[in-house]
């Protein structure tokens, strides 16, 4: 007989610990759901439809049910299902409860299904009732019908979990909920439509999620840029899907496709502009709406003054008024957060005169910088001046990449990177910081995300001696370079004669040969940056003079003095001495420490930070990256070699607004790190990993 706890599989075990969690958070949820479906089964709802069902007239709730004094059809209403189709779409809109359960538990839960359900039910029927006694065609419509299921209580349990995200979420999840019940309602009014309006409606009354406060720059364009798809997606459903809303029925194949093409590439362009804060897409939407919402006025004008008239000669007239509604609140919004688009192409960041490199170097000597700040006075940056410093970036697929962190007093910081990310966001730009330090981190925006892309490795030379068993390898490195002869020379590019420079970059093209893709570039140097007359190159030599590695150092400023140098290149010539960069590093601490710097850092090497295990989907993409450019570039196995120096750790973190941007991030960071790259070498570089089976 065989043991079965011993046999039990870890995914088992996993599935049975998931499902007695479920049970035991969302309770609630999981019987509504297993008594729709009994119910479902019962009264053979789940494959026939439940509207002709002789019990569907008992159990039914609606304005009709309350006259007739069927007040318990609320609650018998709730576990039935109209149309087989729709249990789908009921089913999969309790996860709004099943959400507020596990978050805020059953009792909160069961609060807002069951009030949602019966509010929303009631006022529905009381609405319906007060606009029965005018003339309104669809009002006499909706005061016959009646209904079935649990929408106004899930609905009303989506809305109140929409309340928990985080922002900016939270705001964009009510968008969707408000515009979508907007849409339903004007368009098909069913009374189902109505009851899920109401449901959405005391939750935006109770829970005050929406409060009223100045959002950011990005949140006023994402709204319009929503608002803006939404109508040409509208316009497309509208001409294909027939509608019978509060203003009228329309029939298919009402509007013309050339006009309704037109119109909807007209409005995905003003839709992308309007993201990007152009001004021209802001007037073109105005213009549009103004016309609309008239249209729209003497639609209804002249259906109240001639009623009998053909108001077709542009499209069903029910779309046009139902279309005006929405056209005039996107019209209010644009006037209101105007100033959000004033963005310009090109725009120049920041104030003028625009700062030059030699003002950059001017900047670190007077107030110093972190270990990767020298790479700001690099080629291909730009510069915007605050008021009390400078910020480098580079404008890359939409994003203005920031390169470590701002210039100046470290007392201005603050005012820096918030003036920054106002000036980049007034131009249409996704601002966020790449490799900036956590003093950085902790002076974004409220609701900023941050990711750690590197961990920057720091050897202090106070008192620094590679003696003990720690320091073995490095030692090690070092006797055999004396045994063997070799050099150590600390210069400059510009004091070596013709020969060892044409060596340096002899093995630095060999290098970049063996890689298949250009040298990196961004936080990665090269040879030209090396020529800086400020930057140090420390060089292996032979006994026969050749040069069998070296390293650029880059110089770390302090307040008025050098503290510091940080790695950047290293190179090695193939069949030279084996531990040539252990000598190099080795020597070059030895000789700093001499000359009093007080670090060294070894660089961050991208793709190596080591995640929790619930870091979640950001952690597992920059995992798979690590994986995939390992061959090609061998992050990981640097950040190994960087261990021998027993460095400690500096998180450098990617700063952004959110995971909205990530996807544009995620292109700009491609195109700054490998700018000379062609899309054919990308391919090919893709074929050889697969190639390699990683």
């Amino acid at each position: 007989m065989t043991d079965t706890a011993a046999t039990e599989t870890p995914a088992r075990r996993a599935s049975g610990f998931g499902i007695r969690t479920a049970v035991s958070r969302m309770p609630a949820t999981i019987v509504f759901v297993l008594t729709l479906l009994a119910v479902g089964i019962i009264s053979q709802g789940l494959w026939r439809s439940f509207k002709h069902n002789p019990l569907f007239a008992e159990v039914a709730y609606g304005l009709p049910a309350f006259l007739e004094g069927r007040w318990w059809t609320p609650i018998t209403g709730t576990f039935f299902v109209v149309h087989p189709w729709v249990y789908a779409i009921t089913l999969a809109s309790f996860i709004g409860m099943g959400y507020l359960e596990w978050r805020r538990g059953t009792r909160v839960a069961l609060a807002y299904y069951t009030v949602g359900q019966l509010f929303a039910i009631f006022a529905s029927a009381l609405a319906i009732w007060l606009l029965a006694f005018t003339a309104w065609p669809w009002a006499q419509r909706e005061a016959l019908a009646l209904d079935v299921g649990p929408s106004g209580g899930t609905m009303a349990c989506l809305a109140a979990a929409a309340t928990l995200l985080p922002s900016p979420w939270r705001s964009r999840a009510w968008l969707v909920l408000l515009g979508g019940s907007a849409v339903a309602l004007l368009y098909w009014g069913s009374l189902a439509d109505v009851v899920h309006a109401f449901a959405i409606l005391l939750v935006l009354v109770v829970a005050r999620p929406l409060r009223l406060r100045r959002v950011s720059v990005q949140e006023q364009r994402f709204v319009a840029l929503v608002a803006v798809l939404a109508l040409a997606a509208i316009e497309t459903l509208t001409s294909i899907v027939p509608t019978d809303g509060p203003f009228g029925r329309t029939e298919l194949g009402g509007g013309s496709w050339i006009d309704t093409a037109i119109d909807v590439i007209i409005l995905l362009l003003v839709a992308r502009g309007l993201f990007r804060g152009r001004r021209w897409a802001w007037v073109i939407a105005v213009i549009l709406a103004s016309i609309n919402v008239v249209l729209g006025i003497l639609v209804v004008a002249l259906y109240v003054s001639f009623p009998a008239a053909d108001l077709t000669w542009d499209g069903d007239p029910s779309v046009t008024v139902a279309t005006a509604v929405l056209w005039g609140i996107l019209l209010v919004y644009l006037a209101w957060v105007r100033g959000a688009f004033r963005g310009r192409r090109r725009a120049k960041l920041g104030l003028s005169p625009i700062p030059t490199v030699g003002e950059v170097r001017e900047m670190l000597h007077a107030f110093g910088g972190g270990t990767l700040s020298w790479m700001t006075t690099w080629e291909g940056l730009s510069y915007a001046r605050t008021r009390s410093g400078i910020v480098a970036y580079q404008r890359r697929s939409g994003v203005a990449l920031v390169l470590a962190d701002p210039l100046g007093p470290p007392e201005s910081r603050a005012e820096s990177v918030h003036e920054f990310v106002s000036t980049a966001e007034s131009a249409g730009l996704i601002p966020c910081f790449f490799s900036a330090d956590e003093a950085t981190r902790a002076l974004v925006p409220e609701g900023w995300r941050s990711l750690i892309v590197a961990d920057d490795t720091i050897v202090d030379l106070a008192g620094l001696e590679f003696t003990g068993k720690r320091w073995a390898a490095v030692r090690t490195s070092l006797n055999r370079a004396s045994r063997e002869e070799m050099t150590f020379r600390m210069t400059r590019l510009a004091d070596e004669p013709w020969g060892i420079q044409q060596q340096l970059r002899a093995i630095s093209d060999m290098w970049v040969g063996d890689k298949g893709l250009p040298e990196m570039g961004f936080t990665l140097g090269t040879l030209h940056e090396a020529a800086d007359p400020e930057v140090r190159l420390a060089l292996a030599i032979s006994p026969h003079g050749d040069v069998d590695g070296f390293l650029s150092w880059l110089p770390v400023y302090g307040k008025g003095r050098i503290e510091g140098w940080t790695l950047d290149l290293m190179r090695r010539r193939e069949g030279g001495f084996g531990p040539v960069m252990e000598f190099l590093i080795g020597s070059s601490a030895r000789f700093f420490a001499d000359e009093g710097a007080r670090m060294l850092s070894l660089s961050g090497a991208p793709l190596t930070h080591d995640y929790p295990p619930d870091a979640g989907m950001i952690a597992d993409i920059t995992e798979r990256l690590a994986d995939m450019l390992e061959p090609v570039y061998g992050f990981r196995s640097l950040h190994r070699f960087k261990e021998k120096f027993h460095p400690r750790y500096e998180s450098l973190y990617l700063l952004y607004r959110d995971e909205a941007d990530l996807a544009r991030i995620g292109m700009a960071l491609t195109r700054a790190f490998l700018p000379d790259a062609s899309l054919r070498q990308l391919a090919g570089s893709s074929r050889e990993l697969l190639r390699s089976g990683r």
